[in-house]
């Protein structure tokens, strides 16, 4: 039997909700039925909008989704004055102010406390400048991710920008890819380093040559959500640039007939390639959904990846600091702290990139920002820079290595407080943690619940929002798993450490690091010594312990109507608003 989400899908899905939701925008927040929340809900997420989470009832979370993280110049600007007028609430985060921009790991942007009635005019101002929400969310074709300097890499192998673009031009609106039985993520990486990140992509273009020539690979079927990850895996298929898109869009038709619409935790296609095996999907792609003959795979370059590798091998980890491009200018990646700026520091450095690059900016998978095109001589007025001091391009490693998704400041999902907490414990472990000799790269990435938002599963130390009791209290508290980095050979993260209160995290991973440095081989990785120790090992050396780390998130954030809030319990809440953020009372 067909679910809810289904049922709502084939009634009114695609471009059509878009009349729909500018109707409500006209009518405001109560002009939509009660009864009807949840459908509608669900639609609006094909236009970029999700719903906030309890407490918080008529303010949407808006994504703008911007294919393979490029904004073009004069893009930022436009985002960050979106962001100054209408992504102001009534809570203000005392880490970032009230209005904000987030980079997420999936190159998009995220803005927060958005109200229904200011949509027309922030699509107005987004498509008059080619940024658009469509299908930000939603079952369908998500933001395509890529090597976030594809088309200016030093290291390229081929120019992967173009069939990126391609595939954001084809697939965004087209109404036969409009409603998949889920989430569609595509990845497309020409670089050597493995930057793509196409192993948790449900479709990877990975570079390869063939007799000379030069194209990708294909994989399918990666993923991290819920306690299900997956690799993507080789179907033996290499394509050339010009045919990407028949082959990309022959998988998304293969997922659209052929995926789990009765259950939608079954329905990624991960869950496909784990039922047919990877030679009956491209046998299907052959002879249902492509018209040409494929060829089979060509060599790939995966043991030059070195990207998120955890290992202690040369190469690009992330994309911070200063780089040169395959034009002789220079890209400067500059760390964002969880991802998030505030708006002040997202219009100055919307003014940077425009007096010292081409005004063009990207954004990273690792929640970071790159001014690109910078001349050799201006480079060090660029780095001599106010803003730098903030988002530095040479970061101490638990800065440059800390990743958080929203947590329950707005999602429905979370379980627990996430950004705040994470650049409390960056910056304590800056100040009393030492890292072992060597270790420039340490990645911790922090997740509110299982659906991996932050990829917790591909960090040195992976946290993940759970609940335990501690001194008969209930307290926000997190697994903690090791090990785990993409590279040449991925792996996962095992998850070793089981509710470890909240404030006890920061001298767990002291406590861990320690035990490293005294165990350490030579000049191994922290991921190559979880990899040559037993669980069991690893289970005793997480020694949770309270420190002079002070955590204000202790109580269950997520039975406030927002976690910072003075007054922060439920029946606080100013939610739900009119346009102008009135309070509606139940009376009204």
């Amino acid at each position: 039997m067909p679910t809810d989400v289904e049922k709502w899908k084939s009634e009114t899905y695609g471009n059509e909700i878009r009349e729909h939701l500018m109707e409500f925008a006209e009518g405001g927040w109560e002009s939509i039925p009660e009864d009807e929340h949840d459908a509608w809900f669900e639609r609006f997420k094909w236009w970029g909008l999700y719903h906030q989470r309890n407490g918080q009832e008529s303010y949407f979370m808006m994504r703008i989704g911007t294919p393979n993280g490029v904004l073009t110049p004069g893009q930022l600007r436009v985002v960050g004055e979106i962001a100054d007028e209408y992504a102001r609430g009534p809570g203000e985060n005392p880490e970032f102010g009230a209005a904000y921009c987030d980079w997420t790991t999936r190159q998009s942007i995220q803005l927060h406390w958005i109200r229904l009635e200011d949509i027309p005019d922030i699509f107005e101002k987004l498509e008059a400048n080619d940024l658009s929400t469509q299908q930000a969310c939603g079952d369908s074709w998500r933001n395509i991710v890529g090597c976030p300097v594809a088309g200016k890499d030093s290291n390229e192998f081929v120019d992967a920008l173009p069939v990126a673009m391609n595939l954001h031009d084809t697939f965004k609106g087209d109404d036969d890819h409009t409603n998949l039985p889920r989430k569609w993520k595509v990845s497309v990486t020409g670089c050597r380093e493995g930057c793509g990140q196409g192993d948790i992509n449900d479709l990877a273009f990975e570079p390869a040559e063939k007799d000379g020539r030069k194209g990708f690979n294909v994989r399918v079927g990666g993923g991290l959500a819920r306690n299900e990850p997956r690799l993507a895996r080789d179907i033996d298929v290499f394509v050339e640039p010009e045919d990407a898109n028949e082959v990309a869009g022959g998988m998304s038709a293969l997922f659209r007939e052929h995926g789990n619409r009765e259950d939608r935790y079954s329905a990624r296609i991960k869950f496909l390639v784990d039922e047919w095996g990877t030679e009956k999907i491209r046998d299907v792609l052959q002879e249902e959904f492509v018209d040409f003959e494929l060829e089979t795979a060509g060599e790939d370059l995966r043991d030059e990846y070195t990207y998120n590798s955890g290992r202690a091998t040369g190469g690009h980890h992330d994309h911070v600091g200063v780089h040169e491009q395959n034009d002789g200018n220079y890209y400067v990646g500059l760390n964002v702290l969880v991802g998030r700026m505030g708006v002040d520091d997202t219009l100055e450095l919307a003014d940077l990139a425009d007096e010292y690059g081409s005004g063009e900016v990207r954004l990273t998978q690792r929640q970071n920002v790159l001014v690109t095109d910078v001349p050799e001589e201006d480079l060090d007025d660029l780095l001599a820079e106010p803003l730098l001091e903030d988002y530095s391009p040479d970061p101490h490693p638990f800065m440059r290595g800390s990743i958080a998704c929203t947590g329950t400041e707005f999602c429905s999902l979370s379980i627990v407080e996430t950004k705040n907490r994470q650049v409390r414990y960056a910056r304590w472990l800056k100040e009393n943690v030492e890292l072992p000799d060597g270790v420039e790269n340490f990645h911790i990435h922090l997740s509110g619940c299982t659906a991996s938002c932050a990829q917790p599963q591909i960090a040195d130390i992976s946290l993940r929002g759970m609940k335990t009791r501690k001194d008969g209290e209930a307290v926000e508290a997190l697994d903690i798993g090791l090990g785990g980095g993409l590279g040449e050979d991925p792996r996962f993260a095992d998850w070793v450490g089981q509710r470890v209160p909240a404030d006890e995290v920061p001298g767990a991973i002291g406590n861990l690091l320690a035990s490293f440095e005294e165990r350490r081989e030579g000049e191994e990785s922290f991921r190559d010594f979880v990899e040559r120790s037993d669980e069991e090992t690893l289970e005793v050396l997480i020694e949770p312990e309270e420190t002079s780390y002070e955590d204000p998130y202790m109580h269950n954030t997520k039975l406030t109507w927002y976690p910072y809030a003075e007054e922060d319990s439920m029946d606080d809440s100013p939610a739900p608003a009119s346009a102008d953020g009135t309070p509606i009372t139940s009376d009204d």
